[in-house]
């Protein structure tokens, strides 16, 4: 029977901002002790776009800094880098002949970050949804947490795993199910509310950076685009009001309540006072985990064990499964 268990990934963008916590590290923490869970950061995947090799490095540390930082037990879970478990490329291979070229052409994801430059884009990141695939699979993972964005990639994993199994006359594979984060957990722009948060924002204040002291998460959210009406009493009403919306979420999510709860408490009321509580709460929970951040940086050794003990208990699991799949496949290793 295969055990209930968790796999997700990170790139290791660097500067991890609200969105990330909320949007996905708050999420991971919670399902420690629900799951087996092993979190990934995903250097290979990082690099189907150029990286700067230094900027590289320093990014995976600060990733496994901010995870642990935000309540992740690595004693309970496994956390570690990608490129340390060569696992994930081997099985990657073997999926790249299982998957069909339609199903890749379906993927929207590469169409979006092509964008009219496809003939010059990375065949890695062409096939990358092969090695998320890997990424998930190689652990025989039952669930991952997903947002709106990548449910086309599980589909895709799922699809994967079933052609696998036909092929090979096996139910090695499981079809893993996603976890779905709630709605207000996609937090968009401070300056667009049609629009994700993310590091690649020119502004600044578009994003509170989780590294952010307290003076200028204050700033931030005071400088956050709104609009002229008061804040609604029923949800209904902030259909069209996108950076509303996404504010009261921020303060739903943060302090745990429902959406219905904060506009109950401040519905009527105009944005300048619900800022200044907004602010409050986010400097509360964000700026611990910031002053966490920077003290583990300052202790890299720390950071390299974590990586290395956690790549070595992912390896365990990952060697036994490609073993398997190997010999399913007719593979082997004369070593």
């Amino acid at each position: 029977m295969i055990k209930k268990r968790v796999f997700s990934g990170v790139q290791p963008t660097g500067n991890l901002h609200l969105g990330n916590y909320l949007g996905a590290i708050k999420n991971f923490v919670n399902l420690q002790g629900k799951f087996e869970c092993i979190y990934c950061v995903v250097d290979l995947h990082a690099i189907t776009v150029w990286q700067n090799p230094v900027e590289l490095k320093k990014n995976i540390l600060e990733t496994v800094a901010t995870f642990i930082a935000s309540g992740l037990d690595v004693k309970k879970n496994i956390l570690f880098n990608q490129a340390s478990v060569s696992a994930h490329s081997e099985l990657a291979w073997i999926f790249n002949c299982v998957s069909r070229l339609g199903w890749l052409n379906r993927m929207t994801q590469f169409k979006e970050k092509a964008g009219s430059q496809k003939e010059r884009a990375s065949v890695g990141l062409y096939v990358y949804p092969t090695l998320m695939s890997s990424d998930i699979l190689i652990y025989r993972a039952t669930h991952v947490p997903v947002g709106e964005d990548q449910k086309q990639h599980l589909e895709l994993c799922r699809d994967i795993a079933q052609k696998f199994n036909n092929d090979f006359n096996t139910k090695f594979f499981p079809l893993t199910e996603p976890l779905i984060p709630d709605a207000e957990s996609r937090i968009m722009s401070l300056r667009d509310g049609k629009k994700k948060m993310s590091k690649s924002d020119e502004s600044d204040f578009s994003r509170i950076n989780l590294t952010d002291d307290p003076d200028l998460i204050s700033q931030k959210i005071k400088k956050a685009k709104t609009d002229s009406a008061p804040i609604p009493k029923n949800l209904k009403e902030l259909d069209k009001r996108p950076e509303a919306l996404n504010l009261i979420q921020i303060y739903s999510s943060i302090n745990k309540l429902e959406i219905e709860k904060v506009l109950n408490e401040f519905g009527g009321k105009n944005f300048s006072e619900f800022k200044n509580k907004l602010g409050d709460s986010l400097i509360e929970s964000i700026c611990p985990i910031g002053k966490k951040i920077k003290e583990y940086l300052n202790d890299s050794q720390y950071l390299e064990k974590v990586l290395i003990d956690g790549s070595q208990k992912a390896s365990e699991i990952a060697t036994k499964n490609l073993e398997e799949i190997y010999d399913i496949v007719g593979l082997k290793k004369f070593t």
